[in-house]
């Protein structure tokens, strides 16, 4: 779907390149329905000349975005394009001036380390980060490293708890509270049948106050991978 950016008091949608998550999953359609889904809600459409996927960045509004290097440097992306190339684009075509870079995103996450999955701007300048639940959280090196990395950035965090460990079949999913989906008055938060699910939730709730937060069950999108915030596309108010 397309990116919707705000300015002026008018909104613009901004196309960009899909190659399926890197060539992993490409299907009919994905090059048109950006324009497609713009067209219908009366915006007019801007194409980017380089592939970029919503749930790689998240931003302040303030122009201040965080992405991680395994999605937005990977070479199954822009394999011509370098982290200040990319800096440079993020800018000129989202307004993004500013940007934290942090390391790798979940295990076993198809889209390459998608940031939504990690890390949440819930305020200016404000950050939510996963704390490992449990001594066998498969994920608690990637927290300890994004902690780390905002911390030098300077930005402030906030702590939700993260899922623990969640298997199907042995295989670990990359299971996250942060892959919720504000709305106007909604928050919307994933949950997985996880003894932590209450606390990431009431984690989550307390950093909206201005909104209701619920917890849906999540673990059939988990299964074809992401979560609400992947499954859904917002437009800035203007």
């Amino acid at each position: 779907g397309p990116l919707v950016v705000a300015g002026d008091g008018k909104r613009l949608a901004r196309r960009f390149g899909f190659n399926g998550w890197g060539g992993k999953y490409l299907m009919h359609g994905d090059q048109t329905i950006g324009t497609e889904l713009a067209h219908d809600a009366a915006l007019h459409v801007a194409k980017a000349d380089w592939i970029l996927e919503g749930g790689a960045l998240d931003g302040d509004g303030t122009g201040l975005a965080v992405t991680t290097e395994q999605c937005l440097l990977n070479p199954n992306r822009n394999p011509e394009l370098s982290q200040a190339d990319i800096e440079a684009r993020l800018a000129r075509d989202l307004g993004l001036t500013n940007v934290l870079w942090l390391g790798d995103g979940l295990l076993h996450d198809h889209t390459d380390g998608h940031v939504d999955n990690l890390a949440r701007f819930v305020a200016p300048g404000v950050l939510a980060l996963p704390r490992a639940t449990g001594k066998d959280d498969p994920n608690a090196e990637v927290y300890a490293d994004a902690r780390a990395r905002a911390q030098n950035f300077r930005v402030e965090l906030r702590e939700v708890p993260s899922p623990g460990r969640i298997e199907t079949d042995g295989q670990v999913e990359p299971a996250s509270y942060m892959n919720f989906a504000i709305t106007t008055k909604l928050v919307v938060v994933p949950t997985f049948g996880s003894p932590h699910d209450a606390d990431g939730v009431a984690a989550i709730a307390a950093l909206f106050p201005d909104r209701d937060c619920i917890g849906l069950p999540a673990d059939a999108v988990l299964a074809g991978g992401g979560g609400f915030h992947c499954a859904s596309q917002q437009m800035p108010s203007v």
